[in-house]
C-alpha cells in the first residue's frame, strides 16, 4: 500500500509529480494555508508531510499525525515554523530546501536596495498619479552607491552572494556582523568583521541575511535605527520580526534612515491599512526573493525527495535534524 502524505499547499508540478508517483496524497489546493483545524485533520493517519512556513508544525499537530508520520518536509530553506526538538523527540526527520534560493535572493536584495535608494517605487507612482509635469532638477533624488560602504547582517551563503554583487558591481567596502568569521567574504573582498553597533555606525547600506532566533527577534528597533546614518538604507530578506516594524516605521517618517527595502514582514501578510505601507520611502514586496522558474523548481524537487527518502528509509538530501536517525530508524520500522 502506498504511504500516505498531505501536502498543505500546490508546488511546481516537478515536485507534485514525484509525490504522486509513489504515495496516496492528500493536496490542499486553495490559494491560502489549511486552517489550523483543516491542518490538524487532514494530517491524522498520514506518513508523510510537505509544509510551508505558514504551518505551524508543533508537538500538537505531530501527534494528532500519528505514530505513523515518519517524515516532514519543509518547503523552506528555513523551518521556524516547525518545533524541531518536539520533532526529534519523536523519532521524525525534518527536512529543508537550503542553498537553491541563494542567487535568487541576493538578486532579491540588491533589486530592493536599488529600488529604495533610487526612489523608484516612488517615482513610478508619481508617473502614475499624472504629477510628472516635467524633468526636475530637485525631484526625486536619491542615494549614490559606488564606493560606499555596505553592511552585511548574517554572511552565509545568501550574504555573502549580495556582497560580492555590490563589491564587485559598486566597488562598495564591506563590512559584516557574524557569530563566527566568514574567511572567503574576507579573503575574497576584503570584508571586515565588526561588531554589531560599529555596522550600523558606518553602513551606508545595511542588508539582513541572518537566521531568526532568539538572538535576532527585534535585532533592528528604534535603538539601532538611531545609529543608523540618515541616509542609510536598510534591505530585509530574511525573517520579518528581524525588524521591529513600528521602529522600522518611526525611523523613516523622523527621517533616522532614509529608505527601506521589504521582501519580509511581520506578520505577513502585512495589513494592507498598515501605515508603513503609506511612506514613500519603503518597498515592500510580497516574499517573492525565491520566486524564479529554477529556484521554484529546485526546491520541490528538493521537498519532494525529502519526502520520499524519509518515508523509503533512506537519508534525507537535505536533513534539519539528522542526530534522529536511530530513533526515525526504529519509528519507520514500526511504522512499516
Amino acid at each position: 500500500m502506498a504511504p500516505r502524505v498531505f501536502v498543505s499547499r500546490v508546488i511546481p508540478e516537478i515536485g507534485l509529480r514525484k509525490i504522486q508517483q509513489h504515495c496516496d496524497m492528500d493536496l490542499w489546493t486553495d490559494p491560502l494555508p489549511p486552517p489550523r483545524e483543516e491542518l490538524l485533520r487532514r494530517v491524522q493517519g498520514c506518513h508523510g508531510i510537505l509544509t510551508l512556513l505558514t504551518d505551524t508544525v508543533d508537538a500538537e499537530l505531530l501527534d494528532r499525525a500519528g505514530e505513523q508520520l515518519v517524515v516532514v518536509s519543509n518547503f523552506a530553506v528555513g523551518f521556524n515554523n516547525i518545533d524541531i526538538q518536539a520533532a526529534t523527540q519523536r523519532g521524525i526527520a525534518v527536512g529543508n530546501t537550503p542553498g537553491v534560493l541563494t542567487d535568487a535572493t541576493a538578486d532579491m536584495a540588491v533589486a530592493l536596495l536599488l529600488a529604495a535608494a533610487r526612489r523608484v517605487v516612488e517615482g513610478h507612482r508619481y508617473t502614475l498619479s499624472g504629477q510628472w509635469k516635467t524633468w526636475e532638477p530637485l525631484g526625486h533624488i536619491g542615494q549614490d552607491l559606488v564606493g560606499k560602504t555596505l553592511g552585511i547582517v548574517g554572511m552565509g551563503r545568501i550574504g555573502l552572494a549580495t556582497a560580492k554583487r555590490l563589491h564587485r558591481g559598486w566597488d562598495m567596502k564591506v563590512l559584516y556582523y557574524d557569530i563566527r568569521p566568514n574567511l572567503q567574504a574576507e579573503q575574497e573582498l576584503g570584508a571586515q568583521r565588526v561588531d554589531f553597533d560599529t555596522l550600523l555606525e558606518n553602513a551606508d547600506f545595511i542588508s539582513i541575511h541572518t537566521n531568526l532566533d532568539d538572538s535576532t527577534r527585534g535585532l533592528f528597533n528604534r535603538e539601532a535605527f538611531r545609529k543608523m546614518k540618515s541616509t542609510a538604507v536598510l534591505v530585509n530578506t530574511a525573517r520579518g520580526p528581524i525588524v521591529v516594524q513600528e521602529d522600522l516605521r518611526w525611523a523613516l517618517e523622523q527621517g533616522e534612515i532614509f529608505a527601506a527595502g521589504l521582501d519580509v514582514t511581520d506578520p505577513e501578510p502585512i495589513d494592507p491599512q498598515d501605515p508603513l505601507l503609506r511612506l514613500p520611502n519603503v518597498v515592500v514586496a510580497p516574499h517573492i526573493a525565491s520566486a524564479t522558474v529554477t529556484s521554484r523548481n529546485r526546491m520541490a524537487e528538493i521537498a519532494a525527495q525529502n519526502l520520499l527518502a524519509g518515508l523509503e528509509g533512506r537519508p534525507l538530501v537535505a536533513w534539519v535534524n539528522p542526530e534522529v536517525e536511530p530513533h526515525w530508524r526504529a519509528r519507520k520500522n514500526a511504522s512499516s
